[in-house]
């Protein structure tokens, strides 16, 4: 029987431990720092998934048998480069191999360098030179930080005023610190998003169904941009043609350009795409699974996850053993009041026994806690209300009608998740 860690403190990280613990393989699923959702076989353990040092003591002194990056932080932060130097197996990419999400401008030149399709596109350390090319530029324009920004650090702008409000908010202001010190600008591309996922071991990979989140804060993509406010899988006019095509012409081509680059990417790699009609092309990629995509996949996946990821890092990944359930699985993400922007904590929270006592839900929680005996909000993105259903319609109402069973103070979410495409 393994023991397992996971790193990371969201729903994401808390919908990987609950398929983990599933295996048969699995006595105990450790979640570093994890939130107030942990129970049964999964344990939270107080370290930051950026603390090297005490994460790779912790696997030692519980003799791990596999660790999963949940968290793209600790991918930057040198989690994987130490645990590998270690003789620890870990599922998740190094460093290096990271920048393909933690550096805009690399993943860019790397798209270039590999003929993947993608915006025109150039980087700039220069504010001013940004400016002005961000101007020459059909509009809206996209600039993106270069770095890290938990999903918030992309601004389409749709007039002059608005790329100077974003330039100065990126580079001069440093609203997202260091990761604006160099800027992506890039052409707006038109289509429909989707969000591919490819479990890799280095060489091989095995593409998911096609998924769609939902970034903005309000209804009809309103506002501004959050971690992701709910999402659904499959994506039904995502057909196997276009995910075949996106596995040989984005995902195997990425591999390739990352080994080239010295790293080799063992993990699961995420393009997120724009589609239109039969063509596509990447806006960006991110070196771990999407929040809240894994949340819907880990409801759908009708494999054991452990087996697949213990394969992964072993360099022997089997599409074979990757299977899904019939239907679809939906996440509608509930939220603390003022998010994305200030937000307050420790509100108490009730309902989500009563909403897990329906038929086919599961509620993950993302920024929760337990104060004095009491589950409380912790974050912005607090639970992600997930559902299963043979069609995407039952899916939704199944969870709109869980959703409807919780409380906290002033918790808001979207009424419109899935309904782009249904």
């Amino acid at each position: 029987m393994a023991d397992v860690l996971v790193i990371g403190s969201g729903g994401r990280e808390q919908a990987l431990a609950w398929k983990l613990a599933q295996s048969p393989s699995v006595s105990k699923v450790y979640v570093a720092p994890g939130n107030g959702g942990s129970r049964g076989k999964v344990e939270n353990v107080a370290i930051g998934f950026t603390d090297v040092v005490k994460l790779l003591d912790f696997a030692r002194e519980k003799a791990i048998d596999l660790t999963v990056i949940g968290q793209e932080a600790a991918s930057e932060a040198g989690v994987v480069d130490a645990f590998s130097a270690a003789n620890l197996k870990i599922f998740g990419p190094n460093k290096a191999a990271a920048s393909i999400e933690t550096s805009k401008a690399f993943s860019k030149d790397l798209m270039s360098e590999q003929n993947i399709p993608t915006a025109e596109y150039k980087n700039f350390t220069d504010s001013e030179a940004a400016r002005r090319y961000a101007k020459s530029r059909p509009l809206p324009v996209v600039i993106k930080a270069d770095g890290l920004a938990t999903g918030k650090g992309v601004i389409i702008a749709g007039n002059e005023t608005e790329i100077d409000q974003a330039i100065d908010d990126i580079m001069i202001k440093k609203t997202f610190g260091s990761s604006g010190d160099t800027v992506v600008v890039e052409d707006f591309l038109k289509g429909q998003e989707a969000s591919l996922h490819a479990l890799c071991d280095g060489h091989n990979s095995v593409i998911f169904p096609a998924s769609q989140d939902y970034k903005q804060i309000f209804d009809g993509d309103k506002g501004p941009n959050t971690g992701g406010m709910g999402a659904f899988t499959p994506v039904e006019w995502v057909t196997k043609d276009l995910l075949d095509r996106v596995n040989n012409d984005v995902v195997q081509p990425a591999l390739q350009g990352v080994a080239n680059h010295g790293a080799p990417f063992t993990g699961c790699l995420y393009p997120g795409l724009m589609i239109d009609g039969d063509n596509f092309k990447v806006l960006e990629f991110n070196a771990r699974f999407g929040d809240p995509e894994a949340e819907v996949y880990m409801r759908l996946l009708d494999s054991d996850l452990y087996e697949i990821l213990n394969d992964c890092a072993s360099g022997t990944l089997d599409h074979k053993k990757v299977s899904w359930k019939a239907g679809f699985a939906v996440s509608v993400v509930v939220a603390s009041p003022g998010y994305p922007g200030e937000y307050p904590k420790g509100l108490p929270i009730t309902g989500i026994e009563e909403a897990e006592s329906q038929n086919d839900i599961v509620v993950f929680h993302a920024g929760t806690d337990i104060k004095d005996g009491q589950l409380v909000t912790a974050g912005g993105r607090v639970l992600n209300v997930t559902a299963l259903g043979a069609t995407l319609d039952e899916a939704l109402e199944k969870a709109y009608a869980a959703v409807k069973l919780i409380n906290f103070e002033g918790m808001h979410y979207r009424t419109d998740i899935g309904r782009r495409s249904s």
